[in-house]
């Protein structure tokens, strides 16, 4: 549909008048929607306007001039980039003015060894856009000419419906990412929020087969629903990327304030996926609870120690997570395992694609983790 624009300018009969030449390169620009589209209509519409002998599109690229396009009767510098300070294009857009040049070879802001192999003898070059300009248009002759007022004008004029052609496609473009990410959100929560349902019936249904009356599943079942809405809570705002492994430890310890002085808790700074986050907040409160029970915690005198390291000495880096209870009751293995203890020995080390090992010793209940540093377990 572009190009089918781009002809119509260029298929303008001259007997129509510079106006008709200039309405239909407007009416083209509205209907752009790419950078590409608007450049293919005016380095057009720009040269029936200006009776020049070729035309270049030049966009800003950060520092330098970037030649997009050009309509001329020889090769101009189509693809290639000079530095802003360098070529009579940057210095329009730095000065936000347009050069008129009717001897290129006697004006020191021409790069007259870049402009040697050209036809060009004399040139306009003016901005596109007023106050920061984006790009510039240049009209250039095969003779030495001073460009007519009506000339210049035209050249102006071009590039004024140019500046708008360009921030109508900007708008567009971030209208369009808008939508998308929109989009994007939309399915992301339905995704969530069917993980979440997902996680919650397993718990109610895990919690319920070993829960005797409703009481008992209530005081089980309601701490662990607290437990994942906090790991969501903590992934929301970090936008749902990660969540240091700190953090999650932290959040897993704040509903036991009175603990805090009992729990040594130490390591280096790791990040974790969402999954891997939720399955670390949910294992945690199963230990502290466990603990709390049956463990360390369970008297006055005990004591736990978690600690997390990376060896950096090998190349096969792995997290390995300790937590070792001292100073309680005589540990023993359950004579079932509980919810509780799958979601510990089963859960955390699927979720870290690790290993979990589970160890009743005399002095109390420890857990060793192994998992590999990977992208959903890596250094913050």
């Amino acid at each position: 549909m572009q190009r089918a624009t781009a002809e119509r300018v260029q298929a303008t009969p001259a007997a129509n008048g510079a106006l008709d030449v200039l309405v239909d390169a407007i009416e083209a620009l509205a209907h752009a929607n790419a950078f590409e589209d608007i450049a293919a209509v005016v380095r057009v519409a720009a040269r029936r306007l200006t009776g020049a002998d070729g035309v270049a599109v030049v966009a800003r690229d950060g520092d330098r001039c970037h030649y997009i396009d050009e309509d001329a009767i020889g090769p101009l510098w189509k693809g290639l980039k000079f530095p802003m300070t360098a070529c009579i294009s940057g210095w329009s857009m730095l000065h936000r003015q347009t050069a008129v040049i009717s001897d290129i070879y006697k004006d020191s802001r021409i790069p007259h060894d870049a402009y040697r192999p050209t036809f060009v003898k004399s040139l306009v070059m003016t901005p596109v856009g007023a106050n920061e300009p984006v790009a510039a248009i240049g009209a250039y002759w095969r003779e030495e000419r001073q460009p007519t007022p009506g000339e210049i004008e035209a050249l102006r004029a071009v590039a004024r419906a140019t500046a708008t052609a360009f921030e109508n496609v900007r708008l567009r473009t971030s209208l369009n990412e808008a939508i998308d990410r929109r989009d994007f959100l939309i399915r992301e929560l339905d995704h969530r929020v069917k993980n979440t349902l997902a996680s919650v019936q397993a718990i109610a249904h895990q919690t319920a087969r070993s829960s005797t009356d409703k009481a008992e599943f209530l005081d089980a079942f309601t701490p662990r629903l607290m437990a994942l809405s906090r790991a969501h809570a903590l992934l929301t705002r970090q936008s749902w990327r990660s969540a240091e492994l700190s953090a999650v430890v932290e959040s897993a310890l704040s509903p036991f304030p009175s603990l805090m002085d009992r729990i040594e808790v130490g390591g280096p700074a790791l990040r974790l996926g969402p999954v891997q986050a939720v399955a670390v907040q949910v294992a945690m409160h199963e230990l502290i609870t466990n603990a709390l029970k049956h463990g360390a915690l369970s008297v006055p005198s005990g004591r736990v120690s978690l600690r997390w390291t990376v060896d950096l000495s090998v190349e096969d880096r792995h997290l390995a997570l300790d937590w070792i209870e001292t100073g309680g009751p005589l540990a023993s293995a359950p004579q079932r395992r509980g919810m509780g203890t799958r979601l510990i020995q089963e859960g955390l080390p699927h979720a870290l694609q690790g290993v979990c090992t589970l160890s009743f010793e005399p002095e109390g209940f420890r857990l060793h983790l192994s998992a590999p540093l990977s992208r959903t377990l890596e250094f913050a």
